[in-house]
C-alpha cells in the first residue's frame, strides 16, 4: 500500500467581492462585511435581481499587461491573477523548483460568460464573420489553467475541472491526489468565475434560484435565516499552491496548513435540488475524515456550502447532524457566502482559504444577516459575529448542480 504523504498549503491568492489578497479578505470576513451592492457591470433594467457581489477595485494591469488582458475573459483575468499571487506567495521559481514537475488544476463552473454574451450580440446584430477569432479560447473553462501554466512555465499536469459549484474543491482534491501519486512536486489549484452578465443573471432568475431583495442587497445573502429567498451571485477567484511537506521544508516555504483528508460523492438524485436526506453528503464528509484518520470529535469548524436557498441550507445541516452525531455540539459552523455571495465554481477555493485563515487566526468567521433564525436550524451557525476558538481541524463542503459533493479537511501545522 502506498504511504500517504503530508500535503501542505504553501501559497494562497484570492480575489473576492470583499477583498483582494489574503489580508484584505480576512479582515472583511472577520468583521462581517457584505460584498453585495447594485450591479454596475451592465444595465439591469427589467431584471428580477438587480444586485450581486461584484469584485471592486480590480486593476487587471497590476497583474497582467494590457495587451494580454484583452485576450482574456474576466473569469480568466481573475484566475491568472489569483494563480500568480499564490505562486509568488509560495516562492515557486525555476531556481528552487523543477518546473517540469509543477502542475495546475484550475477550473471554472461556467467559463467565459462575458465574452459569450458580447460575441452572441455581435453574431445576431452584425454577422457571423464579425465573431472574434479569440471567442472560443476566451470562453472555454480550462483556459485559466492554460494561461497559469504558459505564463509561469509550469510543465506538469495541466487541466481544468468543471463540476458547477464543486469545481474548485474538485480541483484541490485532484491536485492533492496527483501529489499523493508522486506525479508532481507542487501544484497550483483552485478556480475562478465571472458570471455577473445579462445571461447569467437572467438564467438564474429563470430558475428562481436567486434572491430578489433589491431594496437591501447587503442583507440579501442570509443563510439559515427564516426569510432567505435565494443566493446572491458573486465573482472572483482563488488559488492554492500545495506540495508535500518535505518539499516545502526543503524550499524554506511558509506552511499555512495541511490538507488532512478529502472526500467525494454523488447524490444521484436531481439536476439541481439537493437530496433531502443528504446521505451522499454524509458519505463525502466521512470519506474525508477517514482519509485524515480522525473522528467527528476532532473537527472544530465547518465552512458550510450554505448558499441562502430555502432547501439547500437545511439539507446540508441535516447531513452534518447525521454525520457528526453528538460531536456536532462542539462544532462552529458558518456560511461565508453570506458575505461574498456565491462564486459558483470559485466558491470552494475561496472558502478553503477562509478555513486556512481561520486556522491561522484561530477565529471562526461569522454567518451574517441572521435576523430570525430558521426554526429548523438547531446547530451553532456562528450568527453575525466572529468567534475566537481553538481550531485544529476545519472542514469545507461544496456541492454542485448535478449532485456533485466534495469535502476537504484542513489541519493546523
Amino acid at each position: 500500500m502506498r504511504e500517504k504523504k503530508r500535503i501542505v498549503v504553501s501559497g494562497m491568492g484570492v480575489i473576492t467581492p470583499i477583498g483582494i489578497g489574503n489580508d484584505a479578505y480576512w479582515q472583511a470576513l472577520s468583521t462581517g462585511k457584505s460584498g453585495a451592492a447594485p450591479i454596475t457591470l451592465f444595465d439591469t433594467t427589467g431584471y428580477e435581481t438587480r444586485f450581486a457581489c461584484e469584485v471592486k477595485d480590480f486593476d487587471v494591469t497590476q497583474f497582467i499587461d494590457k495587451k494580454s488582458s484583452l485576450r482574456m475573459d474576466r473569469f480568466c483575468q481573475f484566475g491568472v491573477a489569483a494563480g500568480e499571487m499564490a505562486l509568488k506567495d509560495a516562492n515557486i521559481t525555476k531556481d528552487n523548483s523543477d518546473l517540469r514537475r509543477v502542475g495546475v488544476v484550475f477550473g471554472s463552473g461556467i467559463g467565459g460568460m462575458h465574452i459569450y454574451d458580447a460575441q452572441f450580440r455581435t453574431l445576431v446584430e452584425k454577422s457571423p464573420d464579425r465573431v472574434s477569432p479569440f471567442f472560443i479560447p476566451m470562453m472555454i473553462s480550462n483556459i485559466a489553467a492554460g494561461y497559469i501554466s504558459i505564463r509561469n512555465g509550469l510543465q506538469g499536469a495541466n487541466y481544468g475541472t468543471v463540476s458547477a459549484c464543486a469545481t474548485s474543491l474538485h480541483a484541490i482534491i485532484d491536485a492533492y491526489m496527483i501529489l499523493q501519486l508522486g506525479y508532481a512536486d507542487a501544484m497550483v489549484c483552485g478556480g475562478s468565475e465571472a458570471s455577473i452578465t445579462p445571461m447569467g443573471i437572467a438564467g438564474f432568475n429563470a430558475m428562481k434560484a436567486m434572491s430578489t431583495r433589491n431594496d437591501s442587497p447587503e442583507t440579501a445573502s442570509r443563510p439559515y435565516d427564516r426569510d432567505r429567498d435565494g443566493f446572491v451571485m458573486g465573482e472572483g477567484a482563488g488559488a492554492l499552491v500545495i506540495e508535500p511537506y518535505e518539499n516545502a521544508v526543503r524550499r524554506g516555504a511558509k506552511i499555512y496548513a495541511e490538507i488532512a483528508g478529502v472526500g467525494m460523492s454523488a447524490d444521484a438524485y436531481h439536476l439541481s435540488a439537493p437530496h433531502p436526506e443528504g446521505d451522499a453528503v454524509v458519505a463525502a464528509m466521512k470519506m474525508a475524515m477517514d482519509d485524515a484518520g480522525i473522528s467527528p470529535y476532532d473537527i472544530q469548524y465547518i465552512n458550510a456550502h450554505g448558499t441562502s436557498t430555502p432547501l439547500g441550507d437545511v439539507a446540508e445541516l441535516k447531513a452534518i447532524k447525521k454525520c457528526f452525531g453528538d460531536a456536532v455540539k462542539n462544532i462552529n459552523i458558518s456560511a461565508t457566502k453570506s458575505m461574498t455571495g456565491h462564486l459558483l465554481g470559485a466558491a470552494g477555493v475561496i472558502e478553503s482559504i477562509a478555513c486556512v485563515l481561520a486556522i491561522q487566526h484561530q477565529t471562526v468567521p461569522p454567518t451574517i444577516n441572521i435576523e430570525n433564525l430558521d426554526p429548523e436550524v438547531d446547530l451553532n451557525v456562528t450568527p453575525n459575529h466572529a468567534v475566537k476558538r481553538d481550531i485544529h481541524y476545519a472542514l469545507n463542503n461544496g456541492f454542485g448542480f448535478g449532485g456533485h459533493n466534495a469535502t476537504v479537511i484542513f489541519k493546523k501545522v
